[in-house]
């Protein structure tokens, strides 16, 4: 096993013979599985093979050394503003090498430049690795990171920031940057990409693109999010880094606001229509960043639930349940199938007590009304918050991080139900549903 395994070296072209004598020739890939490996085979698919199953490892060819295609210089142009890019990984700066079946990390100006020459006539780059990372992987260590490489860059006195990252949490990185980053003057924009720039169908490069001509010619100097307005590739829209959620795992639209409406639409040609109202502020930048030991907890209601789901959550700092329908919980005693239902009554109650407790709803369109039904009273009448909130969990998750993070406990409820960033509507709107 010794053998088979110094021998199953990453990039490393290899001939594997099975027990049952299958041969499988292709190129090692990384993986973190100690129990299997992963070949890149010459048809492009991967397979994955238990390494307790293989006979015989041939090795075909070592690992070549990777050679850097030809690099375009980048030239300062005095005319162009300057946008800084800040990488945290994701696929938008990553291109696949075929000969090796390795992602490589796209990052440098020149690098850019040389895959999306366009941006030359745009802008000026300047770009830094933060972290090459996929987005779950996260935590506020990392905001704080990222709030730190921002606040370097505004003090250069860069035009605007793009922030390249992975989709999956990137509407929690774009609230955390909205509640942290006070006062902002400077536009930033988190772009990311659900094809991998290797396939036809890669939506990076025009989101990439719409944000930097959004910088470039418009006068936002916000927090947002630059993606795919379609499945074509006609349009970008820029999103509320508070009211944006991702809909679906692998549509290039899947970015979608709720709650509210866009804040603009770029097109392919760098036109642009703003579609809410820009707010330039005039204040000094304050930055408050997040305390990397707070804990806050996602509760979401479902049937048969059980007290201990509540209590489970006494040594957090907080906790943001899901309600069901208008924000509701199972807390009616109705005959004896439902006896628990009493038990996480009293549970809420005393975590209540304890730890600041916010209710939104799991339908993600609407809001919480704590009145309209006997559920939500009690919960009402145990000063559960939320009440009237339209909020989505992720940034109410996000804002009751923050605030625990800079404000005293009990300012916490009071600030919640205050709209800080945008995060919550005043009115409800036919308009901002789907």
């Amino acid at each position: 096993m010794l053998t088979l395994k110094a021998n199953l070296i990453v990039n490393n072209k290899v001939k594997l013979t099975t027990k049952d004598s299958k041969a499988f020739e292709g190129v090692v890939l990384p993986d973190t599985n100690s129990k299997k490996v992963v070949l890149k085979l010459d048809s492009g698919y991967n397979i994955g093979l238990l390494i307790s199953n293989i006979k015989e490892v041939k090795i075909i060819s070592k690992s070549k050394k990777q050679t850097s295609k030809k690099e375009t210089t980048s030239k300062f142009n005095k005319k162009l503003p300057t946008i800084s890019i800040l990488h945290t990984g994701g696929t938008i700066a990553s291109e696949v090498d075929y000969e090796t079946g390795a992602v490589i990390a796209k990052f440098t100006p020149e690098e850019l430049l040389s895959k999306f020459p366009e941006l030359k006539t745009l802008c000026n780059i300047n770009s830094s690795l933060i972290g090459n990372m996929f987005s779950e992987d996260m935590r506020f260590s990392h905001y704080n990171k990222l709030i730190t490489a921002i606040q370097k860059e505004i003090k250069k006195g860069t035009d605007g920031i793009i922030i390249t990252h992975g989709t999956d949490t990137l509407a929690y990185t774009s609230a955390a940057l909205a509640f942290a980053l006070e006062g902002l003057n400077t536009p930033i924009l988190l772009v990311g990409a659900q094809r991998s720039s290797d396939r036809g169908s890669s939506d990076a490069f025009l989101n990439l693109l719409g944000a930097c001509q959004y910088i470039a010619n418009s006068n936002f100097s916000e927090v947002g999010i630059c993606m795919h307005e379609s499945s074509d590739d006609k349009s970008c829209l820029i999103l509320s880094p508070t009211k944006t959620k991702k809909f679906h795992s692998s549509r290039r639209d899947a970015f979608q606001s709720v709650n509210g409406e866009p804040i603009a639409r770029v097109f392919s040609d760098g036109k642009y229509e703003n579609i809410s109202k820009i707010h330039k502020t005039e204040s000094k930048l304050i930055i408050r960043p997040f305390k990397e030991n707070i804990k806050v907890g996602i509760l979401k209601a479902h049937p048969n639930m059980f007290a201990k789901e509540i209590t489970n959550y006494s040594a957090f700092n907080g906790l943001i349940i899901e309600g069901t329908g208008l924000g509701h919980l199972p807390v009616n005693e109705t005959d004896k199938e439902t006896k628990e239902n009493s038990k996480i009554l009293k549970a809420i109650k005393s975590l209540s007590k304890s730890i600041p407790v916010f209710m939104t709803t799991q339908t993600t369109f609407g809001r919480v009304n704590l009145n309209v039904y006997s559920s939500g009273r009690k919960l009402k009448e145990l000063e559960i918050n939320g009440d009237y909130n339209d909020m989505l969990s992720e940034t109410a998750f996000i804002k009751m991080s923050w605030l625990l993070s800079n404000y005293p406990k009990s300012k916490v409820n009071e600030l919640m139900n205050q709209n800080l960033r945008g995060e919550i509507s005043k009115r409800s709107s036919k308009k901002k549903f789907l």
